[in-house]
Order: C-alpha cells, then sequence, then structure tokens
C-alpha cells in the first residue's frame, strides 16, 4: 500500500467511556485522584457530573488507532501530544489522524502524521504529531470500534 501526503488514517472510535474501567485504571496507575471515580469529587471541582478519564488513556485511544494503522505498535517512533480538554464517563470519542510528509530514513518509509481525539460532537481533548515506519494494515485489518 503507498502513503501519501493527505491520506485519512482509519479512525479510532470508543463509542462510550466507561467509568467502571476508569476505576480499574486508577488503581493500576496507583492514581489516587478521586475524579477518575467519585462524582462528588468532580462536583467539588467544578468540572461536572461524571468521572474523568484518565490522561494515559485518552492516550492510548490515539496509540492503537497509529499502531492498527501502521501495522503494529513496533512502527511507532515518537509521539507529541497536547491535552486540551477532559473526556468523561459516557463521552463517545474518536482518534484519527492525517498523514503530513512521508520520507525516507536509513531505508525506512517514515509518514509524520496530525493525530487528535476528539469527543464526537465536542471538542478537540487531544492533538499532536506522530511519527511511524509504514507497512500500513489493509483495510480488512483495521481495528473493530471499542464499546
Amino acid at each position: 500500500m503507498t502513503v501519501r501526503v493527505g491520506d485519512e488514517l482509519p479512525p479510532r472510535d470508543i463509542r462510550s467511556v466507561d467509568a467502571e474501567k476508569m476505576k480499574t485504571m486508577a488503581a493500576l496507575l496507583s492514581d489516587g485522584n478521586p475524579i477518575h471515580w467519585d462524582v462528588d469529587a468532580v462536583r467539588a471541582t467544578g468540572l461536572g457530573d461524571r468521572p474523568i478519564n484518565q490522561g494515559p488513556t485518552n492516550m492510548a485511544y490515539v496509540l492503537d488507532m497509529l499502531s492498527s494503522w501502521a501495522g503494529g505498535h513496533d512502527r511507532l517512533r515518537r509521539i507529541r501530544l497536547r491535552f486540551t480538554g477532559n473526556v468523561f464517563a459516557g463521552d463517545h470519542v474518536r482518534a484519527s489522524g492525517t498523514v503530513t510528509d512521508v520520507g525516507d530514513e536509513d531505508g525506512v518509509t517514515v509518514a509524520e502524521c496530525e493525530v487528535r481525539l476528539d469527543v464526537v460532537g465536542g471538542e478537540t481533548v487531544l492533538s499532536g504529531t506522530a511519527s511511524v515506519t509504514c507497512e500500513p494494515a489493509g483495510p480488512d485489518e483495521t481495528a473493530p470500534p471499542i464499546g
């Protein structure tokens, strides 16, 4: 498959971010911030009335989208992301990207991409750039939506 500037990466949808998984991730990450499981703590901060997803989990949605397209996590070379908003329990989010440059590094084709995570019908919550080695998966090999 040929990769060209302007190619859109197949998006990755998470149809409903699960509050119960936030509790599990808080334990795995040793993240004691109660905004990830305690609605009263979220209200006290003035951020609404739903638990807030962890940043590393939001970043993982983008990484999964990239690695699905590129053919594996081992093809990710670099990623730089900026967190610009929150993802709340129940949100439908979509990771997406666009190829902005294609080059050769030591005989290996590398695609530079702009990537993002959006709350569907809302704001962009992550944006940045990534470099991946190219051997994209075919359309039948892309990951199915989560949730």
